[in-house]
């Protein structure tokens, strides 16, 4: 059996935070704003993972409103979030992922990202697709304000 979800997250660029994606801190003058570490690109995949099995979303699972989420490692709920659906029987088959940002260029840390997601998820980084893309000046992302991601996960039982 074959489950295929699409997730969104989107998070504002602010001075004074880390530049946290997938798991990767990368050195930037901005950071992302949240009430975690604002992983914009973890958060897609968590809810591309949680929506192919119907089982909710981040929000729900690691709600802004609980202060024991207060500046979370995306990485420690991606965690819970892969044990909870290897719980339900479900293996990841792949992740495709873009993040979408004017600056900085990512494509010095995409392996680091595809890696760590991987190690993170139990699958191999050749299961674990991350791409980057610019908007090209136009619109929040292109205006620098924010960053935003897209994923896709298929699962299998």
């Amino acid at each position: 059996m074959f489950r295929i979800g699409h997730g969104y997250d989107v998070h504002k660029l602010i001075e004074g935070r880390k530049l946290i994606l997938g798991g990767i801190e990368i050195p930037h003058v901005t950071g992302l704003l949240g009430h975690s570490d604002a992983d914009v690109l973890a958060h897609a995949i968590m809810d591309a993972m949680l929506g192919a099995l119907a089982m909710g979303d981040i929000g729900h699972l690691f709600p802004d409103n609980d202060d024991s989420f207060k500046d979370a490692d995306s990485m420690k709920l991606m965690e819970e979030v892969c044990c909870r659906i290897r719980a339900e029987g479900w293996e990841i088959g792949n992740i495709d992922a873009t993040v979408i940002a004017q600056a900085p260029k990512l494509a010095p840390y995409i392996m680091a990202m595809r890696e760590n997601i991987a190690s993170v998820c139990g699958c191999d980084a050749s299961q674990i697709s991350v791409k980057a893309t610019t908007e090209e000046h136009l619109g929040f992302t292109g205006e620098k304000l924010g960053m935003s991601a897209h994923a896709v996960a298929l699962m299998y039982k």
